[in-house]
C-alpha cells in the first residue's frame, strides 16, 4: 500500500471509531425542539442543573421540576448525555443517561420522553393531574400518571413496567417504591 493511501485509510478509521464513540452523527446534529411527556427532575447546583435518567425525584436542595408540556430545544447529544434548554426559562439542563441500564440508545430514550408536539392532558384524572403538578406519586393515580409526575421509570430498576412495584431514584442513594393495586391505581401516597 502507498504510503498515501496508508494515510487515508488511517484517517478513514480514525474518522467511523469516532463516530461510533460519540454515537454516532447525533453529536453533530441540529438542535431539534420538543415537548417533555413527563416531568424531568433536576438539581440546581450553583451554575449548573443536572437531571439523570435514574430519575433523582427529589435530590435535594437546589431540587426543580421542568414540567411536563414544557417545550424544550436539544442542543447536543452524545451516547452519555445531552443537554437541553428548557424555552420557558431559557435554563441549561444536562442530562446523563446509561443506555446498559436502560436498554435503549439515547435517540430512543429522548423520542420516549419527548413529544414533537404539545402534549395533551385530556386523558389524565385530576389526582393524576394534582400529583404532576407537585411532581409527586398520590393515592389513586394512574400509571400514565406517575411516568408524568416522576419519569419514565428506570430500567435497571424497573424492568416491566407492568410490575405492580415502580422503583424510583430520589437520589443517588436512597429509592422509593410505587406501588399498584389491582386496578393499575396507586395504592398510597408516595413521598
Amino acid at each position: 500500500m502507498k504510503k498515501t493511501n496508508r494515510v487515508s485509510f488511517f484517517w478513514m478509521v480514525a474518522l467511523v471509531g469516532f463516530f461510533l464513540f460519540t454515537g454516532g452523527v447525533t453529536a453533530f446534529a441540529k438542535s431539534e425542539t420538543v415537548y417533555t411527556k413527563y416531568n424531568i427532575h433536576a438539581q440546581e447546583k450553583g451554575r449548573s442543573i443536572k437531571a439523570s435518567y435514574a430519575n433523582y425525584t427529589n435530590p435535594g436542595e437546589g431540587h426543580l421540576i421542568i414540567p411536563r408540556g414544557s417545550k424544550i430545544t436539544i442542543l447536543k447529544k452524545n451516547r452519555k448525555r445531552f443537554i437541553f434548554k428548557d424555552e420557558k426559562t431559557q435554563k441549561k439542563i444536562t442530562f446523563d443517561y446509561h443506555a446498559g441500564r436502560m436498554g435503549m440508545k439515547i435517540n430512543d430514550y429522548i423520542a420516549l420522553i419527548t413529544s414533537p408536539t404539545p402534549v395533551s392532558n385530556k386523558d389524565l384524572s385530576k389526582i393524576d393531574l394534582k400529583g404532576i403538578k407537585k411532581g409527586k406519586a398520590l393515592k389513586g393515580m394512574t400509571r400514565e400518571g406517575v411516568k408524568a409526575a416522576l419519569g419514565y421509570p428506570a430500567a435497571h430498576r424497573t424492568p416491566s413496567l407492568d410490575d405492580s412495584r415502580w422503583i424510583y431514584w430520589t437520589n443517588r442513594f436512597r429509592t422509593i417504591a410505587v406501588e399498584f393495586d389491582d386496578k393499575g391505581l396507586v395504592k398510597e401516597d408516595v413521598n
